[in-house]
């Protein structure tokens, strides 16, 4: 099969589409002719040789796809061929065929095209985890998302308002209508002013209850002063460095606050299979009924993918870029 592959760790023009070995899934595997697959920031990681796949996983590029059963290993029984799944992956999913567990997949939603669908897995399902699992925000609480206009972002918008959430979202000037028409109340131009003191001043001193951080070691201090007590952080990246000098830790005794990392490529398949299971339930029937949404920045062949990595890595795209695989 053809597959984008990574010639030696280093920036978007590594990659280059050549020949890889076609996958035989195994028991309760299905085989999947991928119709699109989407990027994440994860996928710019990897390729520079600073974020392996865990053991077993494909050394491919790609967190999720949509495509068509076209095979089915040992007690797969739940798909039938020719059924249309989106999925979350470990890896591989830049290729033009990918196997993975049956209990993985999910359907596409009527009313959205392979490239839409591709969009939703890997994003809103951690944005799912981050927020619903983890965080556990409740009706009526305050959110702070970072990132807004980002994959992830623009997933746990929409989820943090299903659930009754108000918003606030950082990203710059450009991208602010992006955050309010998901439905953040607020967005805060993290270029021009300080996310801190916008969010005391929304609040009127109290902070907010949860804040899903990908930011890291320039946002902590800022963070943990504008959680209220009790509040919860996730952090699910490290964009802006991984070592702090100077932290004032008071925060964290004198209002309660919980600080958790999380990641969800590294997680066990029966994590995996439990969260999708959960997801499914909660929230799967909100896409046909465009109560929730992927937003799509851009859609492109998959000969464009230096191009598009370029794109993601200049923080140019609001929302999904997506690869079709031709």
């Amino acid at each position: 099969m053809k597959a984008i592959l990574t010639k030696a760790p280093g920036g978007p023009e590594v990659l280059t589409i050549g020949e890889w070995e076609k996958p035989v899934p195994g028991p309760n595997e299905i085989l999947v002719k991928v119709a699109a697959t989407a990027l994440n920031r994860a996928d710019t990681l990897q390729r520079r040789g600073m974020y392996p796949p865990p053991p077993g996983a494909s050394p491919i590029l790609g967190l999720e796809m949509a495509g068509t059963v076209v095979g089915k290993g040992p007690g797969a029984e739940r798909w039938a061929m020719g059924d249309r799944v989106c999925a979350l992956l470990s890896g591989g999913g830049y290729a033009e065929y990918v196997v993975l567990h049956e209990g993985l997949a999910l359907p596409v939603p009527d009313g959205l095209d392979m490239e839409a669908a591709a969009a939703i897995p890997e994003v809103f399902l951690t944005a799912f985890q981050a927020l619903y699992w983890l965080a556990g925000l409740q009706k009526g609480e305050t959110v702070l998302i970072h990132a807004g206009a980002s994959g992830v972002g623009t997933a746990a918008i929409q989820l943090a308002r299903k659930i009754g959430a108000e918003v606030f979202a950082t990203a710059s000037a450009a991208k602010h209508a992006t955050c309010l028409n998901l439905g953040a109340s607020v967005a805060i131009d993290y270029k021009t002013v300080d996310f801190k003191e916008v969010i005391l001043e929304k609040t009127k001193g109290k902070g907010v209850d949860v804040v899903l951080d990908f930011v890291a070691a320039s946002y902590l201090q800022r963070n943990l002063d504008c959680l209220a007590i009790d509040g919860r952080m996730v952090m699910l990246a490290l964009m802006g460095g991984a070592k702090v000098d100077n932290l004032n830790l008071l925060p964290i005794l004198r209002k309660r606050l919980r600080i958790q990392g999380s990641t969800l490529r590294a997680r066990s398949v029966a994590y995996k299979l439990q969260l999708v299971q959960e997801f499914a339930d909660v929230c799967w029937d909100d896409f046909a009924a465009k109560q929730l949404k992927p937003v799509i920045d851009l859609v492109c062949d998959w000969k464009e993918v230096v191009q598009a990595h370029e794109r993601m890595e200049a923080n140019l795209n609001q929302g999904k870029i997506v690869l079709k695989v031709s």
